[in-house]
């Protein structure tokens, strides 16, 4: 009883911190017995804990001893599964190096135990209260959607993406895919395609002899271009329904996201890229219960452009409907949530 007119007499500090590709986003709400009486948005362009960051944080938490500090995980080793059955969880993923937690008694969400050492460890000074999955911030901001049909759902971040399939809120499948690893990949494919060409350049300014090509190996050149298969023989794509469900009031339509520049442009395509590459694992792997997706769910962290959606539907004729979200006060209802708010 003492302690709780104590607590009624200082103000709840919830710290929410987001760790971008170069900056640091905190989000700081301080929270009364009414309600939130106050919050604070700031970005500092570092991803470590510096000398700033930390200030900026113990200026709000020296105020009163009920303080919480959550992280949203940025960890590239992470993902979800489709069970909470330990017997089953092996039959996914070898889960021996990770920490792992079922939600809600339905499916598990891991990480890596030593990047999730490696975080604790950065944030020594100012303690860590919570770490969230994005799954499972995907899940509480899609609540309203995954209890039904089946659907694709994504969660955009600068750095990663996190997609889940749903039906009737049951997880059919997950990954958490990285676009710095995957930016670095296609850097050094665009580096080989430049030296490529360089060489190709080189050898066409050095001319060719002749008289030095056997008449004998062309033609077998020609013999083996004989064994393509006619193109005209591709059975011609299914058109699919584009019908769009007239009660989402999600952004439907591209006058509404931004156009792209070429920075965005480029990030877009690779999002798109990754999230194809995503869906076909999920429909060839046996492992999960694949079926036919037709909708897609985004929770935008980023502000994607127009690009995004229209490649996803064009070229894996998905309905898509796009939500913006601020991942830092999506993590801050989490922790109010975890603790009875």
């Amino acid at each position: 009883m003492l302690a709780k007119i104590f607590e009624a007499l200082y103000l709840k500090v919830f710290v929410n911190i987001i760790v971008k590709r170069a900056s640091t986003v905190v989000y700081i709400e301080l929270y009364s017995k009414k309600g939130s009486a106050d919050n604070i948005h700031a970005e500092f362009e570092t991803t470590q804990l510096d000398e700033k960051l930390l200030e900026f944080i113990q200026s709000y938490v020296r105020e009163s001893p009920y303080y919480y500090i959550a992280l949203l995980d940025y960890s590239s080793l992470q993902g979800a599964l489709p069970t909470c059955s330990k017997n089953r969880l092996p039959y996914y993923y070898d889960l021996s190096n990770c920490e792992y937690k079922c939600y809600n008694g339905k499916w598990t969400y891991y990480t890596s135990k030593s990047e999730l050492y490696e975080i604790e460890k950065t944030y020594k000074e100012t303690g860590v209260d919570f770490i969230f999955s994005p799954f499972v911030v995907l899940a509480n901001f899609f609540k309203d959607k995954i209890s039904g049909n089946l659907a694709l759902y994504a969660l955009i971040q600068d750095s990663f993406i996190s997609i889940a399939v749903f039906e009737n809120s049951k997880l059919l499948y997950a990954e958490h895919m990285d676009m710095q690893t995957t930016s670095e990949v296609d850097d050094i494919l665009l580096t080989n395609d430049i030296e490529d060409e360089e060489v190709l350049d080189l050898e066409m300014d050095s001319g060719i002899d002749l008289e030095n090509i056997d008449v004998d190996d062309t033609g077998e050149v020609l013999e083996d271009l004989s064994d393509i298969e006619d193109l005209d023989a591709i059975e011609e794509i299914e058109e699919f329904d584009e019908s769009k469900d007239v009660e989402e009031e999600f952004l439907e339509s591209d006058d509404v996201l931004q156009e792209a520049d070429d920075g965005s442009f480029n990030e877009d395509y690779q999002r798109f890229s990754l999230i194809q590459t995503s869906v076909a694992h999920f429909y060839k792997d046996e492992k999960y219960e694949s079926t036919f997706l037709e909708n897609m769910y985004i929770a935008d962290a980023v502000g994607v452009s127009s690009d995004l959606k229209k490649y996803l539907e064009e070229e894996m004729f998905l309905n898509v409907y796009i939500r913006h979200t601020e991942i830092d006060t999506e993590i801050c209802e989490l922790v109010k949530e975890e603790l009875g708010l």
